[in-house]
Protein backbone atom coordinates (compact mmCIF):
# COMPACT_ATOMS: atom_id res chain seq x y z
CA UNK A 1 0.00 0.00 0.00
CA UNK A 2 1.33 3.44 -0.92
CA UNK A 3 2.01 5.58 2.11
CA UNK A 4 -0.06 8.80 2.05
CA UNK A 5 2.02 11.98 2.04
CA UNK A 6 -0.62 14.66 2.50
CA UNK A 7 -1.37 15.22 6.24
CA UNK A 8 -5.11 14.88 5.58
CA UNK A 9 -4.53 11.71 3.57
CA UNK A 10 -2.75 10.19 6.57
CA UNK A 11 -5.82 10.82 8.70
CA UNK A 12 -8.12 9.39 6.04
CA UNK A 13 -6.07 6.43 4.83
CA UNK A 14 -3.17 5.77 7.20
CA UNK A 15 -2.98 2.71 9.49
CA UNK A 16 -5.40 3.41 12.33
CA UNK A 17 -3.35 2.42 15.39
CA UNK A 18 -0.07 4.00 14.27
CA UNK A 19 -1.80 7.19 13.10
CA UNK A 20 -3.78 7.40 16.34
CA UNK A 21 -0.66 6.89 18.48
CA UNK A 22 1.26 9.47 16.45
CA UNK A 23 -1.50 12.02 16.97
CA UNK A 24 -2.06 11.04 20.60
CA UNK A 25 1.56 11.29 21.72
CA UNK A 26 1.84 15.11 21.71
CA UNK A 27 -1.61 15.37 23.29
CA UNK A 28 -0.74 12.92 26.06
CA UNK A 29 2.53 14.76 26.72
CA UNK A 30 0.65 18.04 26.96
CA UNK A 31 -1.97 16.49 29.21
CA UNK A 32 0.81 14.97 31.35
CA UNK A 33 1.93 18.53 31.96
CA UNK A 34 -1.64 19.35 32.98
CA UNK A 35 -1.40 16.51 35.50
CA UNK A 36 1.86 17.99 36.80
CA UNK A 37 0.14 21.36 37.16
CA UNK A 38 -2.55 19.71 39.26
CA UNK A 39 0.02 17.94 41.42
CA UNK A 40 2.07 21.10 41.86
CA UNK A 41 -0.90 23.29 42.76
CA UNK A 42 -2.23 20.73 45.22
CA UNK A 43 1.25 20.52 46.74
CA UNK A 44 1.44 24.31 47.11
CA UNK A 45 -2.00 24.46 48.69
CA UNK A 46 -1.24 21.45 50.90
CA UNK A 47 1.66 23.40 52.42
CA UNK A 48 -0.76 26.15 53.36
CA UNK A 49 -2.76 23.81 55.66
CA UNK A 50 -5.78 21.51 55.83
CA UNK A 51 -8.38 24.29 55.44
CA UNK A 52 -6.96 25.52 52.08
CA UNK A 53 -6.71 21.90 50.90
CA UNK A 54 -10.36 21.33 51.77
CA UNK A 55 -11.26 24.64 50.08
CA UNK A 56 -9.56 23.50 46.90
CA UNK A 57 -11.69 20.34 46.95
CA UNK A 58 -14.76 22.61 46.86
CA UNK A 59 -13.57 24.85 44.01
CA UNK A 60 -11.63 22.36 41.91
CA UNK A 61 -14.64 20.63 40.29
CA UNK A 62 -15.88 23.97 38.93
CA UNK A 63 -12.39 24.87 37.68
CA UNK A 64 -12.15 21.53 35.89
CA UNK A 65 -15.65 22.00 34.50
CA UNK A 66 -14.62 25.03 32.48
CA UNK A 67 -11.63 23.07 31.13
CA UNK A 68 -13.78 20.05 30.28
CA UNK A 69 -16.51 22.11 28.63
CA UNK A 70 -14.21 24.40 26.63
CA UNK A 71 -11.61 21.80 25.56
CA UNK A 72 -13.40 18.47 25.57
CA UNK A 73 -17.06 19.26 24.92
CA UNK A 74 -17.45 22.47 22.92
CA UNK A 75 -13.85 22.10 21.77
CA UNK A 76 -14.73 18.66 20.45
CA UNK A 77 -17.67 20.18 18.59
CA UNK A 78 -15.31 22.71 17.01
CA UNK A 79 -12.74 20.09 16.00
CA UNK A 80 -15.42 17.74 14.68
CA UNK A 81 -17.11 20.38 12.51
CA UNK A 82 -13.81 21.56 11.03
CA UNK A 83 -12.53 18.03 10.40
CA UNK A 84 -15.78 17.00 8.67
CA UNK A 85 -15.51 20.07 6.42
CA UNK A 86 -11.90 19.25 5.54
CA UNK A 87 -12.77 15.59 5.01
CA UNK A 88 -15.33 16.76 2.43
CA UNK A 89 -12.61 19.01 0.86
CA UNK A 90 -14.53 22.19 1.81
CA UNK A 91 -11.77 24.50 3.07
CA UNK A 92 -13.92 27.63 2.78
CA UNK A 93 -16.44 26.15 5.19
CA UNK A 94 -13.69 25.18 7.63
CA UNK A 95 -12.37 28.75 7.44
CA UNK A 96 -15.79 30.15 8.33
CA UNK A 97 -16.22 27.64 11.16
CA UNK A 98 -13.02 28.97 12.76
CA UNK A 99 -14.56 32.44 13.16
CA UNK A 100 -17.86 31.10 14.43
CA UNK A 101 -15.98 28.99 16.97
CA UNK A 102 -14.29 32.13 18.31
CA UNK A 103 -17.64 33.85 18.79
CA UNK A 104 -18.91 30.84 20.75
CA UNK A 105 -15.74 30.76 22.88
CA UNK A 106 -15.95 34.42 23.81
CA UNK A 107 -19.65 34.23 24.66
CA UNK A 108 -19.39 31.03 26.69
CA UNK A 109 -16.28 32.21 28.56
CA UNK A 110 -17.90 35.49 29.57
CA UNK A 111 -21.04 33.72 30.74
CA UNK A 112 -19.04 31.21 32.79
CA UNK A 113 -17.13 34.00 34.55
CA UNK A 114 -20.31 35.87 35.36
CA UNK A 115 -22.05 32.81 36.82
CA UNK A 116 -19.25 31.75 39.15
CA UNK A 117 -18.27 35.24 40.25
CA UNK A 118 -21.90 35.87 41.21
CA UNK A 119 -22.96 32.49 42.62
CA UNK A 120 -19.71 30.71 43.47
CA UNK A 121 -19.94 31.38 47.23
CA UNK A 122 -23.47 29.94 47.29
CA UNK A 123 -22.26 26.76 45.55
CA UNK A 124 -19.45 26.23 48.04
CA UNK A 125 -21.80 26.82 50.94
CA UNK A 126 -24.24 24.24 49.55
CA UNK A 127 -21.39 21.76 49.31
CA UNK A 128 -20.75 22.07 53.02
CA UNK A 129 -18.02 24.73 53.08
CA UNK A 130 -17.97 26.58 56.40
CA UNK A 131 -15.87 29.07 58.32
CA UNK A 132 -12.19 29.12 57.26
CA UNK A 133 -12.74 26.59 54.46
CA UNK A 134 -15.52 28.66 52.89
CA UNK A 135 -13.53 31.88 53.26
CA UNK A 136 -10.50 30.38 51.50
CA UNK A 137 -12.68 28.95 48.71
CA UNK A 138 -14.36 32.31 48.04
CA UNK A 139 -11.05 34.22 47.93
CA UNK A 140 -9.47 31.69 45.60
CA UNK A 141 -12.39 31.43 43.18
CA UNK A 142 -12.94 35.20 42.99
CA UNK A 143 -9.59 35.47 41.22
CA UNK A 144 -9.58 32.12 39.41
CA UNK A 145 -12.90 32.54 37.59
CA UNK A 146 -12.04 36.04 36.44
CA UNK A 147 -9.88 34.21 33.89
CA UNK A 148 -12.55 31.84 32.59
CA UNK A 149 -12.83 33.80 29.33
CA UNK A 150 -9.12 33.23 28.70
CA UNK A 151 -9.50 29.49 29.32
CA UNK A 152 -12.34 29.26 26.79
CA UNK A 153 -10.40 31.25 24.20
CA UNK A 154 -7.24 29.18 24.57
CA UNK A 155 -9.04 25.86 24.32
CA UNK A 156 -11.21 27.00 21.41
CA UNK A 157 -8.16 28.07 19.41
CA UNK A 158 -6.37 24.82 20.26
CA UNK A 159 -9.44 22.85 19.12
CA UNK A 160 -9.44 24.66 15.78
CA UNK A 161 -5.89 23.47 15.14
CA UNK A 162 -6.68 19.94 16.30
CA UNK A 163 -9.59 19.84 13.87
CA UNK A 164 -7.09 20.25 11.03
CA UNK A 165 -5.10 17.29 12.35
CA UNK A 166 -2.39 19.52 13.85
CA UNK A 167 -1.71 18.12 17.33
CA UNK A 168 1.90 19.26 17.68
CA UNK A 169 1.45 23.03 17.84
CA UNK A 170 -1.39 23.02 20.41
CA UNK A 171 0.52 20.51 22.53
CA UNK A 172 3.79 22.47 22.51
CA UNK A 173 1.92 25.65 23.43
CA UNK A 174 0.03 23.93 26.24
CA UNK A 175 3.24 22.41 27.62
CA UNK A 176 4.87 25.85 27.70
CA UNK A 177 1.77 27.32 29.35
CA UNK A 178 1.77 24.54 31.96
CA UNK A 179 5.45 25.08 32.82
CA UNK A 180 4.82 28.80 33.26
CA UNK A 181 1.76 28.08 35.41
CA UNK A 182 3.73 25.74 37.70
CA UNK A 183 6.48 28.32 38.19
CA UNK A 184 4.17 31.28 38.73
CA UNK A 185 1.82 29.30 41.00
CA UNK A 186 4.65 28.33 43.33
CA UNK A 187 6.31 31.73 43.40
CA UNK A 188 3.11 33.70 43.91
CA UNK A 189 1.46 31.35 46.44
CA UNK A 190 4.46 30.55 48.67
CA UNK A 191 6.56 33.62 48.00
CA UNK A 192 10.12 33.88 46.69
CA UNK A 193 12.76 36.53 47.36
CA UNK A 194 11.11 39.94 47.52
CA UNK A 195 7.74 38.55 46.42
CA UNK A 196 5.35 38.01 49.35
CA UNK A 197 3.33 34.80 49.75
CA UNK A 198 -0.20 35.33 48.40
CA UNK A 199 -1.59 31.94 49.46
CA UNK A 200 -4.26 30.30 47.31
CA UNK A 201 -4.84 33.55 45.45
CA UNK A 202 -1.28 33.30 44.11
CA UNK A 203 -2.09 29.92 42.55
CA UNK A 204 -5.07 31.51 40.79
CA UNK A 205 -3.00 34.42 39.46
CA UNK A 206 -0.39 32.00 38.11
CA UNK A 207 -3.15 30.23 36.18
CA UNK A 208 -4.52 33.46 34.69
CA UNK A 209 -1.17 34.89 33.57
CA UNK A 210 -0.01 31.63 31.99
CA UNK A 211 -3.32 31.17 30.15
CA UNK A 212 -3.12 34.73 28.78
CA UNK A 213 0.26 33.92 27.23
CA UNK A 214 -1.26 30.83 25.61
CA UNK A 215 -4.10 32.84 24.07
CA UNK A 216 -1.70 35.42 22.62
CA UNK A 217 0.42 32.68 21.02
CA UNK A 218 -2.52 30.89 19.39
CA UNK A 219 -3.91 34.17 18.01
CA UNK A 220 -0.53 35.03 16.54
CA UNK A 221 -0.14 31.58 14.99
CA UNK A 222 -3.54 31.62 13.29
CA UNK A 223 -3.42 35.26 12.20
CA UNK A 224 0.05 34.77 10.71
CA UNK A 225 -1.28 31.93 8.52
CA UNK A 226 1.06 29.31 9.94
CA UNK A 227 -1.52 26.51 9.74
CA UNK A 228 -4.01 25.15 7.22
CA UNK A 229 -6.56 27.75 8.33
CA UNK A 230 -5.99 31.48 8.80
CA UNK A 231 -7.77 33.79 11.21
CA UNK A 232 -9.12 36.73 9.18
CA UNK A 233 -11.56 39.03 10.94
CA UNK A 234 -12.45 41.15 7.91
CA UNK A 235 -15.69 40.50 6.03
CA UNK A 236 -16.93 38.07 8.66
CA UNK A 237 -20.61 37.28 8.32
CA UNK A 238 -22.25 35.23 11.06
CA UNK A 239 -24.35 32.35 9.76
CA UNK A 240 -26.84 30.36 11.79
CA UNK A 241 -25.99 27.16 9.94
CA UNK A 242 -22.31 27.41 10.95
CA UNK A 243 -23.19 27.89 14.60
CA UNK A 244 -25.56 24.93 14.34
CA UNK A 245 -22.84 22.68 12.90
CA UNK A 246 -20.67 23.29 15.97
CA UNK A 247 -23.42 23.46 18.59
CA UNK A 248 -25.29 20.32 17.48
CA UNK A 249 -22.31 18.42 18.87
CA UNK A 250 -20.71 20.90 21.27
CA UNK A 251 -23.84 22.01 23.12
CA UNK A 252 -25.09 18.46 23.68
CA UNK A 253 -21.57 17.32 24.57
CA UNK A 254 -21.39 20.03 27.25
CA UNK A 255 -24.03 18.11 29.18
CA UNK A 256 -21.52 15.30 29.75
CA UNK A 257 -18.95 17.25 31.81
CA UNK A 258 -21.78 19.00 33.64
CA UNK A 259 -23.17 15.61 34.62
CA UNK A 260 -19.72 14.35 35.60
CA UNK A 261 -19.05 17.36 37.78
CA UNK A 262 -22.55 17.23 39.28
CA UNK A 263 -21.91 13.62 40.25
CA UNK A 264 -18.64 14.62 41.90
CA UNK A 265 -20.20 17.66 43.58
CA UNK A 266 -22.98 15.53 45.03
CA UNK A 267 -20.36 13.15 46.27
CA UNK A 268 -18.25 15.99 47.66
CA UNK A 269 -21.24 17.31 49.58
CA UNK A 270 -21.94 13.87 51.04
CA UNK A 271 -18.30 13.31 52.06
CA UNK A 272 -18.13 16.81 53.59
CA UNK A 273 -20.65 15.64 56.18
CA UNK A 274 -18.01 13.18 57.44
CA UNK A 275 -15.66 16.01 58.48
CA UNK A 276 -12.80 18.19 57.20
CA UNK A 277 -10.23 15.36 57.27
CA UNK A 278 -12.50 13.12 55.22
CA UNK A 279 -13.12 15.94 52.72
CA UNK A 280 -9.38 16.68 52.43
CA UNK A 281 -8.58 12.97 51.95
CA UNK A 282 -11.29 12.56 49.34
CA UNK A 283 -9.99 15.72 47.64
CA UNK A 284 -6.61 14.02 47.15
CA UNK A 285 -8.26 10.97 45.59
CA UNK A 286 -10.66 13.14 43.62
CA UNK A 287 -7.71 15.06 42.19
CA UNK A 288 -6.39 11.82 40.67
CA UNK A 289 -9.80 11.05 39.18
CA UNK A 290 -9.75 14.44 37.49
CA UNK A 291 -6.19 13.76 36.30
CA UNK A 292 -7.44 10.68 34.47
CA UNK A 293 -9.57 12.93 32.29
CA UNK A 294 -6.63 14.67 30.55
CA UNK A 295 -5.01 11.30 29.77
CA UNK A 296 -8.18 9.95 28.15
CA UNK A 297 -8.60 13.39 26.57
CA UNK A 298 -5.20 13.15 24.87
CA UNK A 299 -6.26 9.97 23.09
CA UNK A 300 -9.87 10.99 22.59
CA UNK A 301 -9.17 14.32 20.88
CA UNK A 302 -6.73 12.57 18.54
CA UNK A 303 -9.60 10.35 17.42
CA UNK A 304 -11.92 13.31 16.72
CA UNK A 305 -10.31 14.52 13.44
CA UNK A 306 -9.71 10.93 12.32
CA UNK A 307 -13.37 10.05 12.86
CA UNK A 308 -14.60 13.42 11.56
CA UNK A 309 -12.62 13.32 8.33
CA UNK A 310 -13.63 9.71 7.71
CA UNK A 311 -17.27 10.70 8.19
CA UNK A 312 -16.85 13.73 5.92
CA UNK A 313 -15.39 11.44 3.25
CA UNK A 314 -18.24 8.95 3.71
CA UNK A 315 -16.08 6.17 5.19
CA UNK A 316 -18.22 5.18 8.18
CA UNK A 317 -16.54 1.79 8.65
CA UNK A 318 -13.14 3.41 9.19
CA UNK A 319 -14.67 5.97 11.55
CA UNK A 320 -16.03 3.20 13.77
CA UNK A 321 -12.75 1.31 13.77
CA UNK A 322 -10.94 4.46 14.90
CA UNK A 323 -13.39 4.84 17.80
CA UNK A 324 -12.90 1.30 19.11
CA UNK A 325 -9.13 1.37 18.76
CA UNK A 326 -8.99 4.69 20.64
CA UNK A 327 -11.26 3.36 23.39
CA UNK A 328 -9.08 0.29 23.83
CA UNK A 329 -5.85 2.30 24.06
CA UNK A 330 -7.38 4.62 26.66
CA UNK A 331 -8.73 1.74 28.76
CA UNK A 332 -5.29 0.12 28.76
CA UNK A 333 -3.51 3.30 29.89
CA UNK A 334 -5.94 4.13 32.68
CA UNK A 335 -5.96 0.50 33.73
CA UNK A 336 -2.21 0.70 34.36
CA UNK A 337 -2.69 3.78 36.54
CA UNK A 338 -5.50 2.08 38.42
CA UNK A 339 -3.32 -0.95 39.06
CA UNK A 340 -0.48 1.17 40.46
CA UNK A 341 -2.61 3.19 42.89
CA UNK A 342 -4.55 0.11 43.96
CA UNK A 343 -1.35 -1.69 44.92
CA UNK A 344 0.54 1.36 46.23
CA UNK A 345 -1.89 4.20 47.10
CA UNK A 346 0.71 6.10 49.14
CA UNK A 347 2.67 6.86 45.96
CA UNK A 348 -0.06 9.39 45.21
CA UNK A 349 -1.54 10.23 48.60
CA UNK A 350 1.72 11.13 50.37
CA UNK A 351 2.52 13.73 47.74
CA UNK A 352 0.03 16.05 49.40
CA UNK A 353 -0.20 15.32 53.12
CA UNK A 354 1.39 13.44 56.03
CA UNK A 355 -1.71 13.62 58.22
CA UNK A 356 -2.57 9.99 58.98
CA UNK A 357 -6.31 10.60 59.22
CA UNK A 358 -6.37 12.33 55.83
CA UNK A 359 -4.11 9.63 54.38
CA UNK A 360 -6.47 6.91 55.58
CA UNK A 361 -9.38 8.37 53.60
CA UNK A 362 -7.21 8.93 50.50
CA UNK A 363 -5.98 5.32 50.60
CA UNK A 364 -9.51 3.97 50.89
CA UNK A 365 -10.61 5.92 47.84
CA UNK A 366 -7.67 4.88 45.65
CA UNK A 367 -7.78 1.18 46.53
CA UNK A 368 -11.54 1.00 45.97
CA UNK A 369 -11.88 3.12 42.82
CA UNK A 370 -8.60 2.19 41.09
CA UNK A 371 -9.83 -1.08 39.50
CA UNK A 372 -12.65 0.81 37.74
CA UNK A 373 -10.35 3.34 36.02
CA UNK A 374 -10.12 1.43 32.67
CA UNK A 375 -13.93 1.52 32.27
CA UNK A 376 -13.85 5.27 32.87
CA UNK A 377 -11.16 5.65 30.18
CA UNK A 378 -13.11 3.53 27.69
CA UNK A 379 -16.30 5.52 28.16
CA UNK A 380 -14.66 8.94 28.04
CA UNK A 381 -12.64 8.24 24.89
CA UNK A 382 -15.66 6.78 23.08
CA UNK A 383 -17.49 9.98 24.01
CA UNK A 384 -14.82 12.01 22.17
CA UNK A 385 -14.82 9.71 19.16
CA UNK A 386 -18.61 10.05 18.96
CA UNK A 387 -18.17 13.81 18.65
CA UNK A 388 -16.27 13.28 15.41
CA UNK A 389 -19.24 11.29 14.10
CA UNK A 390 -21.75 13.88 15.34
CA UNK A 391 -23.44 11.19 17.48
CA UNK A 392 -23.02 12.20 21.14
CA UNK A 393 -26.51 11.57 22.53
CA UNK A 394 -25.77 7.97 23.57
CA UNK A 395 -22.54 8.75 25.46
CA UNK A 396 -24.22 11.75 27.12
CA UNK A 397 -27.07 9.52 28.30
CA UNK A 398 -24.45 7.16 29.74
CA UNK A 399 -23.30 10.09 31.85
CA UNK A 400 -26.90 10.59 32.94
CA UNK A 401 -27.05 6.98 34.13
CA UNK A 402 -23.90 7.57 36.17
CA UNK A 403 -25.29 10.77 37.69
CA UNK A 404 -28.61 9.16 38.65
CA UNK A 405 -26.80 6.23 40.26
CA UNK A 406 -24.51 8.47 42.32
CA UNK A 407 -27.34 10.78 43.41
CA UNK A 408 -29.85 8.05 44.24
CA UNK A 409 -27.59 5.52 45.93
CA UNK A 410 -25.50 8.28 47.53
CA UNK A 411 -28.59 9.76 49.16
CA UNK A 412 -29.60 6.32 50.44
CA UNK A 413 -26.12 5.74 51.87
CA UNK A 414 -26.17 9.13 53.60
CA UNK A 415 -29.57 8.43 55.14
CA UNK A 416 -28.23 5.16 56.51
CA UNK A 417 -25.04 6.75 57.88
CA UNK A 418 -22.76 4.70 55.64
CA UNK A 419 -18.99 4.72 56.01
CA UNK A 420 -16.61 6.44 53.61
CA UNK A 421 -15.66 3.07 52.13
CA UNK A 422 -19.26 2.51 51.05
CA UNK A 423 -19.26 5.84 49.22
CA UNK A 424 -16.00 4.98 47.46
CA UNK A 425 -17.47 1.67 46.32
CA UNK A 426 -20.30 3.66 44.76
CA UNK A 427 -17.74 5.71 42.80
CA UNK A 428 -16.17 2.53 41.41
CA UNK A 429 -19.52 1.02 40.40
CA UNK A 430 -20.55 4.29 38.71
CA UNK A 431 -17.31 4.35 36.68
CA UNK A 432 -17.79 0.75 35.57
CA UNK A 433 -21.40 1.37 34.56
CA UNK A 434 -20.44 4.53 32.65
CA UNK A 435 -17.92 2.63 30.52
CA UNK A 436 -20.25 -0.28 29.79
CA UNK A 437 -23.27 1.90 28.90
CA UNK A 438 -21.19 4.22 26.68
CA UNK A 439 -19.75 1.24 24.79
CA UNK A 440 -23.24 -0.17 24.31
CA UNK A 441 -24.50 3.22 23.05
CA UNK A 442 -21.71 3.47 20.47
CA UNK A 443 -22.24 -0.15 19.39
CA UNK A 444 -25.97 0.20 18.77
CA UNK A 445 -26.11 3.79 17.41
CA UNK A 446 -25.97 4.00 13.57
CA UNK A 447 -23.33 6.46 12.37
CA UNK A 448 -24.32 6.57 8.72
CA UNK A 449 -25.92 4.78 5.76
CA UNK A 450 -22.89 2.50 5.27
CA UNK A 451 -22.72 1.53 8.94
Amino acid sequence: MTRPHNPLDRLLKGAILTTLLRLSLPNVLAMAMTVLVGIAETYYVGRLGTAPLAAMALVFPFAMLTQMMSAGAMGGGVSAAISRALGASDTARAQSLLLHALVIGVGAGGLYSAIFLAFGPDFYNLLGGKDAVLEEAVRYSAVLFTGALLVWLMNTLASVLRGTGNMRVPSVALVATAVLQIILGGVLSLGAGPLPAMGMVGVAWGHIVATAFGVVYFLWYLMAGKGQLTLKLNAFEMQREMFADILKVGAIACLSPVQSVLAILIFTGLVAQLGTEALAGYGIGQRLEFMLIPIAFGIGVASVPMVGMAMGAGNVVRARRVAWVAGGVSAFNLGLIGLVVTLAPDLWARLFTQDETVLSHARQYLVTAGPAFPFFGLGLTLYFASQGAGQVVGPVLAGTVRLVLVAGVGYWLAQNHATAESFYTLVAVAMLLYGVVTAAAVWFTPWGPKD
